[in-house]
């Protein structure tokens, strides 16, 4: 999960590291233009002219610009051995550490200079809340996690409740173990976005779906994987998601697959080798060979196909579906009157199908459409999610959404038609759905 590391600090660290240059400046002048002072009696915020000498701005910022980082520290290293440093000096001497670790990535002396900077009640009230969002994004970056989510917290309870400070802090929970609480936090997080119609980060969706999958919520996991791809859809994400949001789900029957591979195929730029030739079979079996060669011809431009042990079997495959394909192209059109005698509607579906499938749209709609309203159907929702494919497929996405929504049969009947309308909203998932 590395994508959800927070940004390192150095920009902020370099701006707030030499702003002490002022302050410190002033009361060397004052220093400077007074008798010298014991080292006891150096007024409280002030520094005296030996320890300006080592880290006076004016000979600092050349160094720290020549990236002469060893000199830096050996000015730091002598200024914190100064002896009867008064408060402020030592506040003066963290910033300019501060500033040293963030120019060389130092997160222990980071962590440190912040710790004491921030103890020394020194800090101006209008910069302590960005010292300690700094403290607490320190803490994350040193994978400190309980000391992060503490300052974090402190933040919030302080009124610097921004999204960017429940971001961290959600993240801390993650990276510390607690993911439930992150679920429970990133869950609303993520319904405001949507009923703000914003598009959620892709790192929300995958630190929400990789906490509820780690706490066994298959619920929230099943939404952020809806999300995911909807908004940035993946091939693996499209097949975790048919898998767990259909086939794998109580109820669900084999006799729905060939739909489920339909809709996999649609939403996917490639499929695995066994789902473009079980499609493929499946579409021959029932008598839609031009549906299979369209699929094993897309097995092959992928390359998925026809390579590989099963190479020879690829081509058997497509040389089959070719030669149906061909015959039935042939052939088609002396089934009409068949099935329009015919009680039932079913061969008016499988008609309208076919034709759907040589990319003849509207004549196979009407088909279907018949075919429905005959009626006699073994399973009028399988044809009404055929007609919401054919739909699809003619690019009639308005006419698509609404057939879809009336399939409420189970089976995973449903469950595809509710998938399909994700992907109907979604079209730049995959390859597109008229493929």
């Amino acid at each position: 999960m590395s994508q959800f590391r927070l940004a390192r600090l150095a920009l902020m660290f370099a701006a707030i590291g030499l702003n002490a240059a002022p302050a410190l400046m002033h009361g060397a002048s004052a220093q400077n233009n007074a008798k010298p002072a014991a080292p006891a009696a150096a007024p409280q915020d002030s520094v005296r002219p030996d320890l300006f000498k080592l880290l006076d701005p004016a000979q600092i910022k050349p160094l720290m610009d020549a990236k002469n980082y060893t000199e830096v520290q050996n000015r730091v290293t002598q200024a914190e051995a100064f002896p009867d440093k008064t408060p402020y000096e030592i506040y003066v001497v963290n910033r300019m550490k501060l500033s040293l670790a963030s120019a060389t990535n130092n997160d222990a002396m980071q962590t440190q200079a912040l710790e004491a900077v921030i103890a020394s009640g020194k800090l101006a009230p209008a910069d302590q809340a960005s010292f300690t969002q700094a403290l607490a994004q320190s803490y994350f970056n040193a994978k400190n996690y309980p000391k992060a989510i503490e300052m974090f917290k402190q933040m919030q309870a302080n009124g610097n409740n921004t999204d960017a400070v429940n971001a961290a802090l959600i993240r801390a929970y993650y990276f510390s173990g607690d993911y439930a609480t992150a679920v429970k936090m990133q869950g609303p997080v993520l319904e405001a976005q949507q009923k703000a119609g914003k598009t959620p980060s892709a790192e929300d969706l995958r630190l929400y779906a990789s906490a509820a999958n780690k706490t066994k919520d298959d619920a929230a996991y099943l939404r952020g994987l809806e999300q995911l791809a909807s908004y940035y859809p993946t091939d693996d994400y499209w097949a975790d998601l048919i898998s767990r949001g259909i086939v794998r789900k109580a109820g669900f029957s084999d006799a729905n697959i060939t739909n489920v591979l339909r809709l996999q195929f649609a939403a996917s730029k490639a499929m695995s080798p066994e789902a473009y030739t079980e499609l493929a079979e499946l579409a021959l079996k029932d008598g839609f060979p031009t549906e299979a060669k369209k699929v094993v011809d897309a097995g092959f431009a992928a390359g998925v196909l026809g390579t590989g042990s099963a190479a020879a079997q690829h081509r058997q495959l497509r040389d089959r579906a070719n030669k149906e394909a061909a015959t039935d192209a042939k052939n088609i059109a002396a089934g009409e009157a068949s099935a329009a005698k015919a009680k039932s509607g079913i061969g008016l579906v499988n008609l309208g199908w076919a034709y759907v499938t040589m990319d003849q749209y509207d004549k196979g709609i009407g088909f279907i459409e018949q075919g429905i309203a005959k009626g006699g159907l073994k399973s009028p929702d399988e044809a009404k999610l055929r007609l919401g494919m054919a739909y699809a497929r003619a690019g009639r996405k308005d006419q698509a959404i609404k057939t879809f929504e009336t399939v409420k049969a189970g089976g995973g009947l449903a469950d595809t038609a509710h998938y399909w309308v994700l992907l109907e909203n979604h079209p730049a998932g995959g390859a597109t759905a008229a493929k």
